[in-house]
């Protein structure tokens, strides 16, 4: 054991908090098959670490030393809460500190990804629970970026982690068979993460600007513990080349900038070289999927970015590939966009009209701002300002709202 100060010892556990958390909560959570018991055992541990270590000295190896602490731990509050714990139970608790204390610490994170997002787990609470387990945010932080309540986002939360106790969901990484459909849950549990912390770009909310910092995070973990699967590298490179625009979507005084006037100096160039090697490992795998496909249409945007000139027929060619894919509204919505650049605003409303039909998008604001944008193109006034009147009613964003009233307003002069 080194010397180890008050000052010391939190630095140290601060360390080893940020550092190896989630790979300690899952391999506590992997041996008991109970995430909260987990939790709780290592939340202890560390308490305990911060009262004993200034008095005994930091020790060498403070992965160890918690993992040890927080196995004990499991064990009392096993034989505190069952009449009697199987022998079996006590034993993999036993051999827990056993198993990694000579060697380094096996990662069993992907397999704690895995857990967070079975089929079991309402899909609703896969991200939260996500944000809770692997990053350790808390309940009231998630409550306020996914705009719910403390209570009831805390509550969903404990229900999830007891369905993974009591149906003894397995904290494993799924067979090959069962990958593409287990690891898209995760993809699209990463990728809800990110959207919240993206409704916000202005940055105001810190809660919601650090999520999209957190899920990129957790896009870079996956990439690592599975490089040879490329949709993690397109989900990343989709969330870089997304973030790396955060600084040129707003003025100073949060006015809303859309793509086409944005500083492109202003745009992270670290970032998007980032997302442009994460993206090109991704194509070499030769399995295009969804977040591919969209990381390819935002590198496009790039690419006009440096050269002057959008390419508008490769990015409509994606966004048809997007919608045969997907058969997403959403994708259609934008594929029109892509049409119109290319073959005119009547194409655009003619290809926008094929999913008008869709209730989905009667409330949905993207749809009526693409519509009174292309009807303006159109020369059709009148109803491009009923379009936008629809658009700023259902728009939450301050300055989004006075962003469309304002293209209303031109049409009016």
């Amino acid at each position: 054991m080194s010397g180890c100060g008050q000052d010391r010892a939190r630095d140290l556990a601060e360390q080893v908090a940020r550092s190896s958390r989630s790979k300690l909560i899952a391999f506590l959570a992997a041996r008991s098959g109970d995430l909260a018991a987990a939790e709780d055992a290592l939340s202890e541990a560390f308490a305990s670490a911060l009262a004993t270590w200034p008095q005994t000295g930091c020790p060498e190896n403070p992965e160890a030393w918690l993992l040890t602490a927080a196995r004990r731990k499991l064990i009392d509050q096993f034989r505190a809460t069952r009449e009697t714990p199987s022998s079996d139970e006590l034993e993999q608790l036993a051999g827990v500190a056993t198993e990694a204390a000579d060697n380094p610490l096996p990662d069993r994170r992907l397999a704690l990804l895995f857990a967070c997002t079975h089929p079991a787990i309402d899909a609703a609470v896969r991200a939260p629970l996500m944000l809770q387990v692997v990053l350790g945010l808390e309940a009231a932080q998630i409550a306020s970026a996914f705009l719910t309540s403390p209570a009831a986002m805390a509550q969903r939360l404990v229900r999830a982690k007891a369905k993974i106790r009591d149906a003894r969901i397995p904290f494993s990484i799924p067979d090959r068979k069962e990958m593409p459909e287990r690891l898209q849950s995760v993809l699209d549990s990463i990728y809800a993460c990110f959207s919240e912390g993206w409704s916000d770009p202005a940055g105001v909310d810190s809660t919601r600007r650090e999520l999209a910092g957190e899920a990129i995070f957790l896009g870079r973990l996956l990439t690592e513990l599975l490089p040879d699967e490329p949709e993690a590298s397109g989900l990343l490179a989709l969330m870089l080349y997304s973030e790396a625009r955060r600084p040129a979507r707003r003025t100073r005084d949060g006015a809303f900038i859309p793509l086409a006037r944005q500083d492109r100096t202003l745009w992270d160039a670290v970032m998007i070289e980032e997302a442009e090697a994460a993206l090109h490992s991704a194509q070499r795998a030769g399995r295009i999927g969804r977040y591919q496909l969209e990381a390819a249409i935002q590198s496009a945007h790039v690419e006009g970015a440096r050269t002057g000139s959008v390419p508008w027929p490769a990015i409509l060619t994606l966004y048809s590939a997007l919608v045969e894919l997907t058969s997403s509204p959403v994708a259609s919505i934008n594929r029109a966009l892509a049409i119109a650049q290319v073959e005119g605003p009547a194409a655009g409303l003619a290809a926008l009209d094929t999913v008008s039909h869709d209730p989905r998008l009667d409330t949905y604001q993207p749809y009526w701002a693409v519509r009174a944008h292309l009807l303006t193109r159109a020369g059709d006034h009148t109803a491009a300002r009923h379009a936008y009147q629809l658009a700023i009613g259902l728009e939450r964003d301050p300055a989004l709202r006075e962003y469309l009233a304002r293209c209303s307003d031109e049409l009016s002069e």
